[in-house]
């Protein structure tokens, strides 16, 4: 059986897709891929994703320059969840600016942002337009 068969794809042929950093074991992202996202993924060992809203293929960093470099690939108990090892090039893995996209906490009974951002996104972005 091919490996992409073992997934458990949900109806509309996706799978959450979860990055953490390979070394201090934190989460930077989460994103969705399909099969040949995947596929993708394992071939040219970086992170390529599905965007729903572009309804295409994303590689992460083809317009921030920050390219997620894949160390591990791993599949969770119920086949419907992966996790990429990443390195996080710039160490910038939102388009906000930050590390990680998890940059809230709740906190009596309201969402507070706890991280800085490192890059200003209008800066990351305009860097790496290609004209």
């Amino acid at each position: 059986m091919d490996w992409l068969d073992q997934i458990n794809w949900n109806e509309d042929g996706l799978v959450p897709a979860i990055a953490q950093d390979h070394q201090t074991g934190r989460i930077l992202m989460m994103a969705w891929m399909n099969r040949e996202a995947l596929a993708l993924t394992a071939a040219e060992n970086r992170a390529i994703y599905w965007s729903r809203s572009r309804g295409k293929l994303w590689r992460k960093g083809e317009e921030s320059g920050h390219v997620q470099h894949l160390h591990e690939l791993r599949l969770d108990c119920d086949a419907d969840v992966v996790v990429l090892m990443v390195e996080q090039i710039g160490g910038i893995a939102c388009h906000t600016g930050r590390e990680s996209c998890f940059y809230r906490v709740f906190d009596d009974g309201d969402w507070k942002t706890v991280e800085p951002v490192l890059k200003d996104p209008h800066a990351i972005y305009a860097e790496h337009k290609h004209d």
